[in-house]
């Protein structure tokens, strides 16, 4: 375990000062600081200075080339031909596919992970590329004089609407809407927002590290998450119920009685008798 109770606090504060703003939202280097919960030493700016020397590799290659389709046509070969990344599909529920600082060193991650990589060079080459909160999929967009190019992080395969519209049907049947109900694939391919994109990526470590038992780090995803969406209260229940099992009783004490307030019906009792076996644990 490299994460302890003593969180360090200069990490959570400058990961709010790289949040607190949705119209100065410093995405990439807040994703970056997401290792720190695992390698609290780790350097920042120097991450972000070897995605500095991939742009000016890429850069190279293009040799002054302006033309839209010829710049995405050279990321796609740079990217997944030369650098090789891919999918990490041996092990795709290591938390190491969520810290950019990996994902650069074993050209392995996650679609959100890689995606942020992907629209870094794509930005650098000032491509109007976003990311998409796909369901179960983040993807990446491009707009090209040509029309829009939606695009699967892991591969660099251009997806067309009868493909994206069949990867969408199976969470359509789950979630039991019908065709007729079912909104137009249009607003499936907004672009995300920064703060959006950031929740997606921690949630995923959220349910990975709840998965795994593995308390103190699920309590420090949480940590990031009531900094980043401090009005979601679940944050706090979810952060108390970790704080419980982790044996942090005053902790989650605090946090649960904090999450109780204004709470009614089945899930209020559920809390209630969760706190008062706490306190007769202290």
């Amino acid at each position: 375990m490299s994460w302890t109770l003593d969180e360090h606090p200069t990490a959570l504060q400058y990961f709010a000062s790289l949040v607190q703003s949705d119209s100065d939202f410093a995405l990439m280097e807040a994703a970056i600081s997401i290792g720190q919960d695992a390698e609290p030493d780790l350097d920042l700016q120097a991450v972000m200075a070897d995605i500095d020397r991939l742009q000016v590799r890429l850069a190279q290659r293009l040799a002054g080339e302006t033309d839209p389709l010829q710049c995405l046509g050279a990321l796609t070969k740079f990217f997944y031909g030369e650098l090789g990344f891919a999918g990490n599909l041996n092990n795709y529920y290591d938390p190491g596919n969520s810290y950019i600082h990996q994902v650069l060193r074993t050209r392995r991650g996650i679609p959100i992970s890689v995606a942020l990589l992907w629209l870094e060079l794509a930005r650098g080459l000032e491509l109007p590329a976003d990311g998409i909160s796909f369901p179960g999929h983040f993807m990446v967009k491009v707009l090209l004089p040509q029309g829009q190019v939606v695009m699967d992080p892991l591969t660099g395969e251009s997806l067309s609407a009868n493909g994206l519209a069949e990867r969408l049907q199976p969470f359509l049947d789950q979630a039991g809407v019908t065709p007729e109900e079912a909104a137009p694939l249009g607003l499936y391919l907004q672009a995300a927002k920064p703060r959006d994109i950031m929740e997606r990526m921690l949630r995923n470590l959220q349910e990975i590290h709840l998965a795994q038992r593995d308390w103190p780090m699920l309590v420090a995803v949480l940590n990031r998450l009531l900094i980043l969406r401090p009005e979601v209260r679940e944050n706090y229940r979810d952060r108390g119920l970790a704080y419980a099992e982790w044996g942090v009783t005053e902790r989650a004490l605090a946090d649960l009685e904090h999450y109780l307030q204004d709470l009614q019906g089945s899930e209020a009792a559920y809390i209630e008798k969760t706190i008062t076996r706490l306190r007769k644990a202290l």
